[in-house]
């Protein structure tokens, strides 16, 4: 029998089809970004508690976020195993969010030297000036993380057609040109609404496709 002859419409459309059955394969669980956002959330409403009603914990909340980073291993590691296949989007995406937990962490750096640098130069414009200073670097930290947050979360967003997370991207850069303008207490609150509509809720979303997905996969396997 004489081997049939591919043409190049037919292989594109062979290789088309192999990358939608990979993309098809795996549909992720939301719980990663539950997770997150509700830490973030957490973190910035209960800093925002600690300053409105003057109180203050015996730990920093936001050590909370290195604690998700634990679970987070463990979703990750099951998310992976679960998954029939890995398309060139999968380790595209993968490679975004590694990039924004390592600039998350840069940034931290950044802000916590700028902070120590700052602290001896406004309490002797204090004992100068006999007032403290009128600007307040503390006043333009959280747009910066809002700047951040968004990126990763847009770009996944369109990559993967996802419009919750889209608009979630959007919302963040929006909130961060409001909290440029805003009082710090404000600007928690936009950041824990902000963590809501580009993680937690999106992560809703996806954890309920999910199971829906795979119940669907179950029917037909019956």
């Amino acid at each position: 029998m004489e081997d049939k002859n591919i043409s190049y419409e037919e292989s594109l459309k062979l290789i088309n089809t192999m990358i939608n059955k990979a993309k098809d394969s795996y549909h992720d669980t939301g719980v990663g970004a539950m997770l997150w956002g509700a830490v973030i959330a957490v973190c910035s409403l209960v800093r925002l508690s600690e300053l409105q009603f003057d109180y203050k914990l015996p730990f920093d909340i936001n050590l909370l976020t290195l604690a998700a980073i634990i679970p987070q291993i463990f979703i990750t590691i099951k998310e992976k195993r679960a998954r029939k296949a890995k398309s060139y989007d999968d380790t595209f995406i993968d490679y975004i969010w590694l990039a924004f937990g390592i600039s998350i962490f840069l940034l931290i750096h950044v802000v916590n030297l700028t902070f120590a640098a700052w602290v001896p130069v406004s309490r002797e414009y204090q004992t100068l000036a006999g007032h403290a200073s009128a600007f307040k670097f503390s006043e333009f930290v959280m747009p910066l993380f809002l700047i951040l947050y968004g990126l990763p979360t847009f770009i996944t967003g369109a990559a993967c057609k996802f419009k919750p997370m889209f608009w979630g991207g959007i919302f963040c850069w929006l909130c961060s040109i409001i909290a440029v303008y805003t009082h710090y207490k404000m600007d928690l609150l936009l950041t824990a609404f902000s963590a809501l509509m580009a993680w937690f809720i999106p992560g809703l979303i996806m954890e309920k496709e999910y199971r829906m997905a795979k119940r669907n996969g179950e029917k037909k396997n019956v």
